[in-house]
């Protein structure tokens, strides 16, 4: 299902959540709304499913003016951060809750709940209770509840956050393994960039009620349209100087060694596999910089040459807006 966002703003008495933002959110994909704490994420994606009424604007599904549905009337599933399992029911039961609300029989309902549970990789769980299971299967059973009805958009809003950070990551793979194999348009919050670059089709970018920036990941990540998204994208961070009223955001990986470059001092090194993340003082700066250290010689104190490649550097003005 296509989802199509039209000048939507939400506003708490005198508070804007949401300012005049539209999209569009292409058939099948996987779509990441990304950024800092308080951006109104989580505001825009309970009024996807209808949980908040929308002060201006309209959202249409497939060209279907939703905006004053109700949630019931939506065809979507929904996961929550807190996965919302019922203690007293089994995970079948679990499952199959929302087929019972919709009046499906028995039979369909027992070979729905035996075909998602089997998709997420929970058929063997289906007689214990919630209490009974780890927070990575609560999870699986939680998107299991919100599949089974055959939602047309799928709602997860930062699914992952209760999660420890092995757990993060093996169920990163399986919502997309789970996306990519039913072809469900799935609209993801995270305030994780890392989390929403490594699941994620594209990528909205918010902040302050606002789209910053939207596309494909590497989209956004290699050419930022201000400041605010040059510095949120990357891990390590991108670096930023401030020169002549101008600020350079410069990678970790855009920096190379050069004997004929400028010289740097290394004030801290730190492992990542064949490559360091070196701290420099550089041009009278502090610098992150990943960099391939390969003579033992050099350590913390050791001065080195280095430059920097065309890729990977931006400037903008001192307002953060692209030169």
């Amino acid at each position: 299902m296509q989802v199509r966002i039209d000048n939507v703003t939400k506003k708490f008495g005198h508070t804007t959540a949401v300012s005049n933002f539209s999209a569009e959110l292409e058939d099948g994909h996987l779509i990441c709304l990304l950024g800092p704490s308080g951006c109104g994420k989580s505001t825009l994606l309970n009024m996807l499913c209808g949980i908040i009424p929308v002060t201006e604007g309209k959202i249409f599904f497939d060209d279907k003016d939703v905006t004053a549905l109700p949630p019931d009337q939506r065809n979507i599933g929904m996961v929550f951060q807190n996965y919302a399992l019922y203690p007293h029911m089994t995970v079948s039961e679990n499952i199959s809750f929302p087929l019972e609300v919709l009046k499906v029989n028995k039979e369909e309902r027992k070979a729905r709940v035996d075909a998602i549970a089997k998709l997420v990789h929970v058929d063997t769980l289906l007689r214990r209770y919630p209490s009974e299971l780890s927070g990575g299967q609560q999870q699986r059973v939680a998107i299991a509840r919100a599949m089974v009805k055959n939602p047309a958009l799928l709602l997860m809003d930062e699914p992952l956050s209760n999660l420890d950070a092995r757990l993060r990551l093996e169920m990163r793979e399986e919502i997309r393994r789970i996306q990519k194999e039913t072809g469900v348009t799935t609209v993801f919050v995270t305030h994780d960039q890392e989390e929403a670059m490594s699941i994620s089709d594209s990528i909205l970018l918010m902040k302050d009620g606002l789209l910053i920036q939207s596309g494909l990941c590497q989209e956004l990540y290699k050419n930022p349209n201000c400041l605010f998204v040059a510095e949120f994208l990357g891990n390590p961070p991108a670096n930023k100087l401030v020169e002549d009223q101008k600020i350079t955001a410069i990678r970790p990986e855009s920096f190379y060694l050069d004997d004929n470059g400028t010289e740097a001092e290394i004030l801290a090194i730190s492992e990542m596999g064949k490559d360091q993340i070196v701290t420099l003082s550089y041009r009278g700066n502090t610098v992150r910089a990943i960099l391939n250290l390969e003579d033992e010689s050099i350590t913390t104190g050791s001065k080195i040459k280095i430059s920097l490649k065309e890729k990977g550097v931006f400037y903008f003005d001192n307002q953060g807006r692209r030169l």
